[in-house]
């Protein structure tokens, strides 16, 4: 999937990945996308949801190897 910008989250603990993303987020356009990679299993859930309560789309969630979790976001409307 192709993204305009990514965050390496990995080895931090809630909330720093998605505080990260949100980071991100802020400086990115409309309709841009963010890869997030991060190694907390709880991050599944805090983005899911992080991308409810924002309106930011969750396009993809997977888990990757060894322990490993990949997010695609795209930013909301302003």
């Amino acid at each position: 999937m192709n993204f305009d910008s990514e965050v390496d989250a990995s080895g931090l603990s809630c909330p720093l990945p998605i505080l990260r993303a949100k980071k991100a987020l802020s400086a990115m356009d409309t309709g841009q996308v963010l890869r997030v990679v991060a190694t907390d299993p709880g991050s599944v859930k805090d983005f899911e949801a992080f991308a409810r309560q924002t309106g930011n789309e969750l396009l993809k969630s997977e888990t990757l190897d060894e322990g490993r979790f990949e997010f695609y976001l795209r930013r909301a409307e302003r």
